[in-house]
């Protein structure tokens, strides 16, 4: 195989956010074509006309753009405008190119044109389920000429082009799939099935056909939840005379309770995973590894180690189980990889949103940084982490109410304050805080919780929480005092 040959593409239906389980079969297809020096291509299926609209176009593009899935010929990120040899790119831009070919197939006797309607087609598939057939459509419609069909057609009758599939003989279907091997398909398992509807929208089976075959795709990795659309597939191509392309049917992601996945099992779209402080290079480590798997065994990859290793006879046709828990860890371990300064342009969104007012110095963020980063597994994790070191007041929690109750708090804490305002640097060490926090103990006769607790409590308003040593050397000395006279001022007596 030469690396010319590779064309690969996704073809989502823009009906909202990119789910994980497309993002998934957009990064396989992604990093088959980076493999092997090919094209990674981007075609929009928007011909549900209900439910396909451009917001949902560009939302899906900024979810691939989020993940870093850039295709080589599709629809241009912000003009929409077709880049590429082969467009249009999107399927409603194509219905002259679905007409052409349905034309070519009625002309050559493998089409026709089918007035049923629901109503009729219900009772037939009523009729042949209850008599244990299979519930295929069968037209009376289906031997009239062209011109007797425009005729009617003319006088205000709708009508869907079928195809014909053909009864002459019965005969198997070989599908060498990439990934489940041989698969054979009965050529009675289908009926006559539609190629255009009355409104002139092609069908998903004919439109996918015609553009993969038009826009040259050599392979095809897609859920195994096609499988069933490609004999229909097959049919076109063979009529057609078109060449087919190499399939691979991945394994469909599950839930925990081995449904498939969906919004019910929690955040399903990549846009809530960037919303929720997910790295995009951890979501696609996570999802790569939802099917295949690294011939190193590693669990941790890059988006180039990913496409150095990619091969489809490591993908599993065994369905794959998301693990929310496994996808944090995974993040985790990204977000500790990456070096302190990029780590704070990807927290700081955040930071900000929250209303937190942090110092601008870059050491007192890159040492923060180094203090938290550790104990994040998500972006938004910097949240509640950095919370205590905001500028702002804080609120004493309500387990800090019995410390306050103590006798010898107000003692504790008015000797924190005093303590630290003697400091004469604007921020104290660890070697400082430790020292204050001993002559506290000595001269003031208090230990234990008396002592630890009340000081936590001036420091961050609750009696646990992150270690003071680490804490206070990223508080300015003028907080830390403001903190403790808030203190001071709420303990009766």
């Amino acid at each position: 195989m030469s690396n010319s040959e590779v064309r690969v593409r996704f073809a989502p239906s823009p009906t909202g956010y990119l789910h994980v389980g497309g993002a998934r079969t957009a990064l396989y297809n992604y990093l088959f074509a980076k493999r092997n020096g090919g094209k990674f291509i981007l075609r929009i299926e928007d011909t549900d006309e209900a439910r396909s609209t451009e917001e949902f176009i560009r939302m899906q593009m900024d979810d691939l753009k989020w993940l870093g899935l850039d295709w080589d010929e599709g629809p241009e990120w912000k003009t929409l405008k077709d880049s590429g040899a082969y467009g249009p790119y999107r399927q409603s831009q194509r219905l002259d190119i679905y007409k052409k070919y349905a034309d070519q197939l009625m002309d050559s006797g493998r089409a026709y044109y089918c007035f049923l309607t629901d109503p009729e087609i219900e009772i037939q598939r009523q009729a042949a389920m209850k008599s244990g057939r299979p519930p295929q459509v069968n037209s009376p419609y289906r031997n009239w000429p062209k011109e007797k069909a425009l005729e009617k057609m003319a006088k205000g009758d709708k009508a869907v082009v079928r195809f014909k599939v053909k009864d002459e003989e019965k005969r198997d279907y070989h599908l060498p799939d990439l990934v489940r091997s041989d698969v054979r398909f009965p050529s009675d398992m289908v009926g006559d099935f539609v190629l255009l509807r009355a409104s002139g929208m092609p069908v998903y089976n004919f439109c996918c056909a015609v553009d993969d075959a038009l826009m040259k795709i050599s392979h095809v990795f897609r859920a195994e939840d096609h499988l069933s659309n490609t004999l229909r597939q097959m049919m076109i191509y063979d009529e057609l005379g078109f060449k087919q392309p190499q399939f691979g049917h991945i394994s469909l992601i599950l839930g925990s309770d081995r449904q498939k996945l969906s919004k019910r099992h929690g955040a399903a779209s990549c846009h809530e995973y960037k919303v929720n402080g997910y790295l995009p290079e951890a979501l696609n480590n996570f999802i790569a590894l939802l099917g295949w798997s690294s011939p190193n065994a590693q669990e941790i990859l890059t988006m180039k180690e990913m496409a150095e290793q990619f091969h489809y006879d490591r993908l599993n046709s065994a369905a794959a189980v998301f693990d929310p828990q496994k996808l944090m860890w995974v993040n985790s371990q990204h977000l500790r990889a990456l070096p302190n300064e990029e780590l704070w342009k990807l927290v700081e969104p955040f930071l900000n949103e929250a209303g937190l007012t942090l110092p601008s110095d870059t050491d007192w963020r890159m040492k923060a940084l180094e203090v938290y980063k550790t104990g994040m597994n998500t972006l938004k994790d910097a949240v509640e982490a950095f919370r205590p070191l905001s500028e702002s007041p804080i609120e004493l929690s309500p387990e800090a109410q019995e410390t306050l109750t103590w006798p010898s708090t107000r003692i504790v804490v008015e000797a924190w304050r005093k303590g630290v305002e003697q400091t004469g640097s604007d921020y104290l060490s660890e070697e400082q805080f430790n020292k204050l926090q001993d002559q506290i103990k000595d001269e003031q006769n208090v230990k234990g919780k008396h002592l630890f607790m009340p000081i936590r409590v001036a420091v961050i308003g609750k009696p646990h929480g992150t270690e003071l040593k680490m804490l206070v050397p990223l508080l300015h000395k003028r907080t830390l005092v403001a903190r403790a006279e808030n203190v001071l001022s709420q303990i009766k007596g």
